[in-house]
């Protein structure tokens, strides 16, 4: 597999009643802690209700991160185009693909909050109607053409942008999936990315896995794309990591009660299933045990990574889902040692290190003799230099 790319894709998921303004700003420091860490991505959800998720606009939250960071990419994770003139949404895309010197990313879904949808008079089955709609019109826009479409909520006539993208030929675009094949069909007819935000997010998520990929080929050949590219699959998991299991446990009691009621009690999602735990160790083995993410050591960590690679058969970039299970010290900390630990092993910097090392090693004894005989020879070179007088 090639170097594996590492991100976060933030909903993001804040208790409420808290400070927003605060909470907004820590998701902006969040980022930037990202990006100078080397992480190589960042994903910023949309969603109007239920209170947690408090980010309403990606692309001005991108905006606001592209001036505080120098490389990680940002993308919309994802842009509900479902609610937006698809004409606005690709020329705003752009504008942010000009402004952050390439690095913006487009991603595309319905909307998974019915509480959004349900203010704007749109029901789930409109949403991911509009969605397949808009996600034509938006890849057609972007590749240069004119657009006369009618849908349930925009009228197009000879629509047009008027700038072209700053990347050549264009940013990357993405589909979300969950567990159903939409997501997977779309991105193998447009050819274009998929992101698999609930994958390891439900019992049979592992399964999933492969099946969403199957779909995206089918789907390519059967429209005449290219082969699709394993890199542009993003997969998003679960992690809380530290230096010790007891520790890492002892972190998540901070704020995993709130995420998990969260889906079980407000959002009306249910393909984020997340189980019927009510207390912490429950949630923290339902996490572990289940297969769908890591809340532990880097050891662990590095074992849920493999385990992703081994059933999907490769993939681009892992994200892990931003939760706030732990305080943001110790959330910052778990990006650390995931970066420093997780990163070498799947970016093809480690083995080589281990190696060296073992070279060394092997020859140690035999070198370390050399330095004493080239200190003996030196300092016999020196008395005698004394006893002749030069």
């Amino acid at each position: 597999m090639s170097r594996l790319r590492f991100g976060t894709f933030l909903a993001p998921f804040h208790k409420p009643g808290q400070n927003p303004t605060l909470a907004l700003q820590r998701d902006l420091e969040l980022v930037e802690h990202l990006d100078a860490l080397g992480y190589d991505e960042a994903w910023i959800g949309e969603h109007h209700s239920a209170g947690s998720e408090i980010i309403a606009s990606p692309e001005i939250f991108m905006a606001a991160a592209a001036e505080r960071t120098r490389r990680i990419r940002l993308g919309t994770g994802v842009t509900s185009i479902a609610y937006h003139n698809p004409l606005w949404v690709a020329d705003r895309m752009v504008m942010l693909d000009h402004l952050t010197r390439g690095r913006a990313m487009l991603g595309c879904g319905p909307g998974s909050l019915p509480t959004d949808s349900a203010m704007i008079g749109l029901t789930p089955t409109d949403t991911r109607e509009l969605l397949e709609q808009n996600l034509d019109i938006i890849m057609r826009l972007l590749r240069g053409e004119s657009v006369t479409r009618q849908t349930k909520t925009h009228d197009l006539v000879d629509a047009q942008l008027q700038l072209r993208p700053y990347t050549d030929p264009c940013f990357d675009v993405v589909v979300a999936a969950v567990a159903s094949p939409t997501g997977p069909r779309m991105a193998g007819q447009h050819g274009v990315g998929l992101l698999s935000i609930g994958a390891t997010l439900t019992q049979d998520g592992f399964d999933a896995l492969a099946h969403h990929w199957n779909v995206v080929e089918e789907r390519a050949a059967h429209h005449g794309q290219p082969a699709p590219d394993r890199s542009a699959w993003r997969l998003c998991g679960l992690m809380h990591i530290a230096e010790t299991r007891e520790q890492a446990y002892k972190d998540v009691e901070y704020g995993i009660e709130h995420w998990f009621q969260y889906f079980q009690k407000v959002a009306a999602f249910p393909q984020m299933a997340v189980g019927d735990s009510v207390d912490v160790k429950g949630m923290i083995d339902f996490i572990n045990e289940a297969g769908i993410g890591a809340i532990g050591t880097v050891e662990d960590a590095r074992a849920q990574v493999q385990k992703l690679v081994d059933q999907s058969g490769g993939f681009g970039s892992f994200l892990m889902l931003g939760h706030e299970w732990a305080n943001p010290e110790a959330t910052r900390r778990s990006y650390e040692l995931i970066a420093q630990h997780v990163f070498p092993h799947f970016q093809g910097q480690a083995q080589s290190t281990l190696d060296a090392k073992d070279r060394a090693g092997a020859t140690r004894e035999a070198h370390a003799q050399t330095q004493l005989d080239a200190v003996d020879h030196m300092t016999r070179k020196y008395e005698q230099e004394k006893a002749s007088g030069n």
